[in-house]
């Protein structure tokens, strides 16, 4: 049996050994298009990629800049080619963890030109956490503890076909791009 996935471009590509030259932005956006945040257990469809794409607009609106936009448009991009594990599980898998992170590394130097600092990650980290609770309220009527956090963009969680999210999210990606 072989280490490596075949991705939607046609790329043998190892996963806990990542190549640069194996990873391509069609790649993460045709796969995050298709992939359900909370593992399908939502009241509609809402894809991962949704979700980077409202990350970075979030981003954008705070006014960071666009390696930050970037960042947060990338930062479940790791989960193209691992899938996707949630959070209550996720933490009990060490060994995941650290492949996720290196390949998420990977992706990071390939697109932004290195890994990000501390100060970075805590924005990204930021952001996707308010984007969480939002999305717990809409896609799981569940009402999430802390505080409610102040968005400066607008998120939809009307279904959108995959195609466009594809599209967007591609389109996204040349905005910021360097």
């Amino acid at each position: 049996m072989s280490d490596s996935i075949t991705t939607y471009s046609g790329v043998h590509m190892v996963p806990v050994d990542p190549k640069p030259e194996d990873i391509h932005i069609q790649d993460i956006a045709h796969a995050l298009s298709l992939l359900c945040r909370g593992n399908g257990h939502v009241k509609t469809f809402f894809s991962v990629g949704q979700h980077c794409i409202f990350c970075a607009k979030e981003a954008e609106a705070r006014g960071y800049s666009k390696r930050i936009c970037l960042a947060c448009l990338l930062h479940d991009a790791s989960e193209a080619y691992l899938s996707d594990i949630t959070r209550p599980f996720k933490q009990y898998l060490k060994e995941y963890r650290r492949f996720e992170e290196n390949l998420l590394q990977v992706i990071y130097k390939k697109y932004l030109g290195s890994g990000l600092t501390e100060e970075e990650a805590h924005i990204v980290r930021e952001i996707d956490d308010a984007m969480l609770y939002y999305d717990l309220i809409e896609l799981l009527n569940e009402m999430p503890e802390g505080e409610k956090p102040e968005l400066k963009s607008q998120i939809s969680y009307e279904f959108i076909p995959f195609e466009q999210v594809e599209a967007e999210y591609k389109k996204c990606f040349r905005r910021w791009y360097f």
